[in-house]
């Protein structure tokens, strides 16, 4: 079956209900006991900046493992066929059957076996400060990968959907023989304690690029570096905006030369993300509607506290929210899912006061210029790699003109735009995730046509 990948509806993909069928599916997992390299006791790794915390295999033949989180933190085994109800509004879709698209992601049934390694690196935190952050490798069992992808995750909110504590949707990639570096990134790991700069994107950016730079020699030292040497960088939502944060990293401090710390990017692949901050709050307060209520206050503490703004976050945030930061965002006990029912009102001006409605006081002035430095569309810089950028346009999450604000911004650089309306942001996440599915396919086609 052939998939156009240019076209923006995809053939085997013009449902959300069909997605969600084959999340409700894909719903098992099972660690084997050790049937492969005990990485922990290679004298190899020894001494490297990466060091290995645990391991375990998952085996991916009967689906998703049961801790494996969508983007509004929601368990893959919960998202039930109440979720796939509200998906039958969405609009420009046509309808197939499930049995297809469960064949599409499962056709790579033959390499089901996925190494997972938790491990530590050093990077630097707020005040870059030298620290050591967590992170997982993801491998295929039995062979050495492909290629190596640079995973910038989603937003999480508890410690248990960070990469080191769950499976990472993208890790169905390792399927088709790939392997992925996934960063925990500050505040999430062993770092838990720690509060996340939310959308502060130079930190975070090295955050990731530096998990790589360590994982790269370990790979190496274990006999299992990848076959190609240039990356793939991906993310969604949150992890799309960091993505494009880490390609402009690389490309301007370690695209130089062939010295030890230079990094090759082969493609970029960006889905749902916050590539304008300031864009995203203004359509906060403009529609006072905030259709991921947690991203207000994860927004607010990371501009302020991030970027050490000599404002108040009472003077912004609403006391009753404010009270509650703590224990419901930063103790990282609870997945957004939950913290949204808590917070239980999508309506902006309940969550922000009169002064941060304004956006003519003082304050917000200061806050659009942190959100502005923190905005990738912002930088004086066009994107060198192959980039593949997902949106949307029904996205309640993320809004649209992110993505839109994106494409002005970047007419000269060489980017394929996939934007139509596939419904919210979860049900885009799936879509975007196979859409890449499918463009890898297509990739591995066009060089077996010249070997």
């Amino acid at each position: 079956m052939k998939i156009s990948i240019l076209n923006s509806q995809f053939s085997i993909l013009n449902s959300p209900i069909v997605l969600l069928l084959a999340i409700l599916l894909l719903s098992s997992c099972q660690f084997k006991e050790q049937e492969y390299v005990d990485f922990m006791d290679l004298k190899a790794g020894q001494g490297m900046a990466f060091r290995v915390i645990s391991e375990h295999e998952t085996d991916l033949s009967d689906g998703l493992p049961y801790n494996c989180y969508l983007p509004d933190g929601t368990p893959a085994r919960e998202y039930n066929e109440e979720s796939a109800e509200g998906a039958r509004s969405v609009r420009r879709t046509n309808s197939t059957t499930g049995a297809n698209i469960l064949q599409e992601l499962l056709r790579y049934h033959n390499r089901n076996q996925v190494i997972e390694i938790v491990g530590t690196y050093p990077s630097i935190n707020t005040h870059w400060d030298s620290i050591r952050l967590s992170g997982k490798v993801m491998l295929p069992k039995g062979r050495k990968p492909k290629r190596m992808f640079l995973i910038s995750h989603y937003t999480v909110c508890s410690n248990a959907e960070a990469p080191s504590n769950s499976f990472s949707l993208e890790g169905i990639l390792v399927s088709q023989g790939y392997g992925l570096i996934i960063p925990d990134y500050l505040g999430y790991g062993v770092t838990a304690d720690q509060v996340h700069p939310y959308l502060v994107m130079d930190i975070t950016a090295h955050n990731v690029l530096d998990m790589y730079l360590a994982v790269r020699p370990w790979l190496k030292a274990v006999g299992m570096e990848p076959e190609e040497e240039a990356i793939n960088l991906m993310g969604y939502s949150q992890g799309g905006a960091t993505t494009m944060a880490v390609e402009y990293l690389i490309e301007n401090d370690y695209s130089l030369g062939e010295g030890p710390d230079d990094v090759k990017i082969h493609r970029v692949f960006a889905g749902g993300g916050p590539y304008d901050v300031q864009a995203t709050y203004e359509r906060f307060v403009n529609t006072d509607t905030a259709g991921y209520p947690v991203a207000v206050p994860l927004v607010l503490q990371g501009m302020i506290l991030g970027n050490d703004l000599q404002i108040r976050m009472t003077d912004l945030m609403q006391p009753w929210l404010y009270r509650h930061m703590d224990e419901w965002i930063n103790s990282k006990r609870y997945t957004s899912a939950q913290i949204n029912s808590y917070i239980g009102t999508k309506v902006t001006h309940k969550l922000l006061t009169s002064e941060a409605m304004d956006q003519k006081s003082e304050n917000v002035a200061e806050l659009y210029k942190a959100m502005t430095l923190n905005s990738i569309t912002s930088y004086n810089w066009i994107p060198e790699a192959s980039v593949y950028i997902m949106h949307s346009m029904d996205d309640e999450t993320v809004p649209y003109t992110n993505a839109s604000n994106a494409k002005s911004k970047w007419k000269a650089a060489n980017i394929t735009y996939n934007f139509g309306h596939y419904g919210g942001h979860v049900q885009t996440c799936l879509r975007f995730i196979y859409s890449v599915q499918a463009l890898l396919e297509q990739e591995e086609e066009e060089r077996r046509k010249y070997e």
